[in-house]
Parts: structure tokens; C-alpha cells; sequence
């Protein structure tokens, strides 16, 4: 029923341990784990789990797309490899789409301590972002309700109708690194589907924030920035 993308940076540890996560979910039939760069690992011995290699680094958009290019599923699942699951978070998600016009579903996201992640977000204008470089306003949600319809999830975990995530095009490959999600929750939004955050459901992400660290990643998140701003007119 599921397909689930996993794309690993050199995470062989992590991306073992969220596979056995996957492999526990009935609702998983297929576990695709991309190394963007190489790596000795050792992941979980499963007919489901196919581990496939780049001969050179792709950007996020890219390496999903062509994991999930071949899927056959109902439904495709991108995470990221620092994600843990908490228990089965499949079949609350799923039902997310009894609603024909939802095309995207996604759990509650909390770090390692328990805090709540800003995993869902209104769609950023120049001026919005302004606000939030002042620290008047981060486009969040407030935390207020089991279910939202935000107007964009992060990409750390978002589960997917295949028909729509395929007529949308998938992720653009424009986008190397960040705001790649928002650009592809912005394109099923303009399709006329739904986008769901069901906060009932909740998984564990200990994020690396790498663009408050490295200049490469900064740099990569600011050129995003600019790129999705002008291509939705949002300036």
C-alpha cells in the first residue's frame, strides 16, 4: 500500500534504524534507501527494502524522484533519515485520505526532547519573512487542534497520494536543498487538493539544522528562498 523513500547522506546507522521502524508497518510493501554519497552499511535483511547508489550526489527533490519514479503503490511516503517513528503511524495517517481531495498527509513532528517541531506553516511572502527575521512572526500554527490543514508540511515526513505527487510532477528538481516541500505543497494546493496534518499521529526527529552550521547549506537555503519566491510570485 505504501512505498516509503529514504535518502541517506553518509546516515547508515539512522536509515537502519528507521527501516526497522518501516518494516514493523503492515501497511509498508516497499522501502527504497538512496545513498547519495557512498557508504558501508548494514540495513535490515527484507525482500521489502531495495538500497539503490549514486554514482554522483543528487539534491532532495531529485533523489525522491527518481526512487519513487517506478512505484506502483497507492501512496509514497518521503522521510528523512533522522526520523523514528512511535508505534504505527500508517493507519491514522491513511485515513486522511477517505477524503478524495487530500493529497498529502502528515504526522505531528517532535524532537528528541519532546518539543514540538514548526512542521507546518503558512506559505512565506517577502513580508513574512521580514516578520520572522524580527521574531514578530514564524508562520506557525498554534498547536490548538488534532487535525490542520496547513498551507504547507515539512519534508521530513510527508505521505502521499502517488496519483497526485505524479500529476504535479513530483518535487522540482530546480530546488537542490530546502523548500522543495513548500514548492510541492504550494503545486497541490494550485491542483485543488488538500494538505493534512493529523497531530493525533507522532514521530520523533532529531534534526541536524545545517544551515545554521555550514556555509554551503546556508547558502543553498537562501538561493531556494529567492528561487521559490520568484516562481510564485511572492515578492
Amino acid at each position: 500500500m505504501v512505498t516509503a523513500s529514504i535518502v541517506s547522506h553518509g546516515h547508515g546507522k539512522m536509515v537502519a534504524g528507521l527501516a526497522e521502524d518501516l518494516l514493523a508497518c503492515a501497511e509498508v510493501s516497499r522501502i527504497l534507501i538512496t545513498q547519495n554519497i557512498a557508504e558501508d552499511a548494514a540495513y535490515p535483511f527484507d525482500p521489502r527494502v531495495e538500497v539503490r547508489r549514486n554514482k554522483a550526489p543528487r539534491g532532495y527533490g531529485a533523489n525522491h524522484n527518481a526512487a519513487l519514479a517506478d512505484a506502483t503503490t497507492p501512496f509514497v511516503c518521503v522521510l528523512n533519515p533522522d526520523i523514528r517513528l512511535q508505534g504505527n503511524p500508517f493507519p491514522a495517517l491513511l485515513r486522511s485520505f477517505d477524503d478524495q481531495s487530500t493529497a498529502l498527509s502528515a504526522p505531528k513532528i517532535i524532537g528528541p526532547g519532546g518539543e514540538t517541531e514548526d512542521s507546518a506553516r503558512r506559505f512565506p511572502t517577502v513580508f513574512s519573512l521580514a516578520a520572522k527575521a524580527f521574531a514578530k512572526d514564524d508562520g506557525t500554527y498554534s498547536d490548538t487542534t488534532d487535525v490542520l490543514n496547513p498551507d504547507w508540511l515539512a519534508g521530513m515526513f510527508l505521505l502521499m497520494r502517488r496519483e497526485a505527487f505524479a500529476k504535479v510532477g513530483g518535487f522540482d528538481e530546480g530546488f537542490y536543498l530546502y523548500y522543495e516541500d513548500v514548492d510541492l505543497c504550494w503545486r497541490l494546493r494550485r491542483a485543488g487538493y488538500q494538505i493534512v496534518q493529523d497531530r493525533t499521529v507522532v514521530v520523533t526527529h532529531d534534526a541536524r539544522r545545517a544551515s545554521r552550521r555550514s556555509l554551503s547549506f546556508a547558502k543553498w537555503h537562501l538561493t531556494s528562498m529567492v528561487r521559490y519566491l520568484f516562481k510564485t510570485r511572492r515578492i
